[in-house]
């Protein structure tokens, strides 16, 4: 990225640098069995592709899926595949706000304060988030030596040993289960993104015209930045205070009128995609996680719960919270529609961005029933 005034917006090499160094080592764990983790997980992975494939019926009979590479990590390597996505992705908004930064009023600070404070403050974000993520398909990855990634600006999906380990144990379940009830919801998302060949694209435009619409002054977006850093170093607000902004999040601060609507079509696409992925983790389990049931009600337990109050007010503040209600909402969505049309009927919503569901529709999947499928009936 160009920098300006001698310092660009964010010093990734020091945002990974400092998630690295203060990112909670995982659970203990022998040598011999981290090797057996790491190679049940690729077992899982490969296993997956069947039973996903089987269940959702999106690509054909036939076809092979793409070869989508699947990297077994620790939280220090999905730190540095995140931060290789993040700094593709905001490209063009960081080198929007370098500019403003350069003459607008804040420059002079905004200089001062430079992109190394702003790594270290990502960095400390970066490492919260390392020790909760279990797996991610990643759609916009640029492959590289050690991060590898589809072919043709494909992706890759990760799965994080030690936080599968970590999760398992605190929910006491059968830790084979739990591991392929893990591999199945990212499988999914892989299934989506290789069986429909446009969403990629579609979602990645769609992010892309979110980022040009942003206006936010930086000396905001950083001083938001860093409330959530200062957060986990506990120099946050004293309890109970609030701001002026009643509690919003990250992604709160950087929404032109014309962004919301793009927000409302990235939050559908987003519990579309979220719900469909745990409702084939579910869909598959009885056949073959024995202990689905179990697992689902821990695991929702601990969704809805979190680790404590730190936890809330972060999950709060990074937007977290919208994903977890994405992940319920677009369940309730899949469900409804797959119970109404079946299957085959639901995977009409693959055919094109036309047929996505909108915001309105994710809550009342019935209208997106009458409008996908009866209009296409008449």
């Amino acid at each position: 990225m160009t920098s300006i005034g001698g310092a660009e917006m964010v010093d990734w090499n020091l945002a990974v640098a400092t998630a690295t160094r203060l990112v909670r080592p995982g659970p203990e764990i022998s040598r011999e069995e981290a090797r057996a983790v790491v190679a049940e997980l690729r077992r899982h992975a490969k296993a997956s592709e069947e039973h996903v494939r089987l269940f959702t019926r999106m690509i054909p009979e036939g076809t092979e899926p793409e070869d989508t590479p699947v990297l077994v990590v620790d939280r220090a390597g999905w730190i540095k595949a995140n931060v290789a996505g993040f700094r593709e992705l905001l490209r063009p908004l960081l080198a929007k706000m370098e500019s403003r930064r350069s003459g607008g009023p804040g420059g002079a600070v905004l200089g001062a304060v430079g992109g190394k404070v702003t790594g270290v403050e990502l960095g400390m974000l970066l490492s919260f988030l390392a020790s909760r993520v279990l797996g991610q398909y990643e759609t916009f990855a640029p492959a590289t030596r050690d991060l590898p990634a589809a072919p043709n600006g494909g992706g890759r999906l990760l799965l994080v040993a030690p936080n599968i380990v970590h999760v398992e144990r605190e929910l006491d379940v059968d830790p084979h289960d739990f591991r392929l009830w893990v591999a199945l919801h990212e499988e999914t998302h892989r299934t989506q993104f290789t069986g429909v060949p446009w969403l990629r694209d579609h979602l990645q435009g769609e992010i892309q015209t979110f980022l040009d619409e942003t206006d936010v002054d930086p000396m905001t977006f950083l001083e938001r930045l860093r409330e959530a850093a200062q957060s986990l170093s506990g120099a946050g607000r004293p309890e109970g205070e609030k701001g002026d902004d009643g509690g919003r999040s990250l992604v709160d601060v950087v929404q032109t009128p014309a962004q919301r609507e793009v927000l409302g079509r990235l939050t559908a696409v987003m519990s579309l995609l979220e719900g469909h992925a745990d409702f084939v983790m579910d869909g598959v389990g009885p056949e073959v996680v024995g202990s689905v049931s179990e697992i689902r009600e821990k695991f929702q337990r601990r969704r809805a719960q979190g680790a404590g109050r730190l936890d809330q007010a972060l999950r709060k503040l990074l937007g977290l919270d919208a994903k977890l209600r994405q992940y319920k909402d677009g369940e309730k969505f899949v469900r409804s529609v797959v119970e109404e049309v079946g299957m085959d009927g639901f995977n009409r919503v693959w055919t094109s961005p036309n047929t996505l569901p909108t915001k309105a529709e994710i809550a009342k999947p019935a209208e997106w029933v009458a409008r996908v499928h009866r209009k296409a009936e008449s």
